[in-house]
Parts: C-alpha cells; structure tokens; sequence
C-alpha cells in the first residue's frame, strides 16, 4: 500500500517536472511568416513580428512547426531565437546575444543612423526610409518566383 503511494508521487513529480518546462522560440525578424509547410514559399497561415513567442511543436532540419495564437505551421531557423522557459522560474537560455537580436531584429538604432548621417551626409538616407515602406506582396513574389522559373532553395 505504502510502496504504491510512493510509486504515484514519484511518477505525479516526474509528469510535473517535464511538463514545467516548455520550449518556446522568439521571433527575431521585423516580421515573418508563418507557412503551410516547411517551404519558404508554401501558403503563409499568419504572420508574426519581432519578439513574438512561439511554441515549439517539433523541429524538421531548419525549420520550426510551432503554435501561435492557435495557429499552426512552419517558420525558418533564421527568422527566430531558441529558448527554453521554465514557466515556475522564469528561467531561460538563448542562443543569440542581445545585440544579434536587436541587429536582425531592427537593424541600426537612431544613434548609429546619426552617426552614418554625420559621417556621411552626402547620402540620401531619406531614400532608404522610402524604400523600407514598399511592400511587395505576397503572391505577387510567388508570381514572380514561378514565372522567372526560379527553384526554391533546398
């Protein structure tokens, strides 16, 4: 009787102690897509945005099937930051330094534009702000991609 009480709190603690920790991905990208299939031009099922989490289902090579916001689908390695979080701890680790993140995430900050600006005024950085606001979307880079006959990377 003893040995089986023992028995279901050992087992109570070891279901408890794997389900404490749950493996969640932070978008590092301005933002991104999450797709269909793990194909970088498969349907795009939601799209997410710098520091969104993401839980992370399985991993298939370089891609993630995560769940957010009950959505399902795949998002690129490139496009996210490992971490595991203890929910009870707040405990995590990465695989990225902060300053990565920042870099891919938002490219240059305000001081190092003024910086460039300052060392550099010749240039039109006007231009690069206007170029950053054009959007192309997304069948139209299908569109392209099919008829130029183009191969999605392997």
């Amino acid at each position: 009787m003893k040995s089986k009480l023992v028995f279901k709190i050992i087992v109570l603690c070891l279901l408890l102690f794997t389900n404490s920790w749950a493996e969640t991905i932070t978008v590092i990208t301005k933002e991104n897509a999450i797709r269909e299939s793990p194909k970088f031009f498969s349907s795009v099922k939601a799209f997410v945005k710098y520091g969104d989490i993401l839980s992370v289902v399985s991993k298939e090579k370089d891609w993630y099937k995560v769940k957010f916001r009950n959505i399902s689908g795949y998002i690129h390695n490139t496009a996210v930051e490992e971490r595991v979080v203890s929910p009870h701890s707040g405990y995590y680790t990465t695989t990225t330094s902060e300053g990565e993140i920042t870099l891919a995430g938002k490219g240059f900050n305000p001081q190092v534009e003024r910086a460039y600006k300052g060392k550099y005024p010749q240039m039109r950085y006007d231009l690069v702000d206007k170029i950053e606001k054009y959007e192309v979307a997304e069948k139209d880079i299908i569109y392209f991609i099919k008829s130029g006959g183009l191969l999605e990377p392997q």
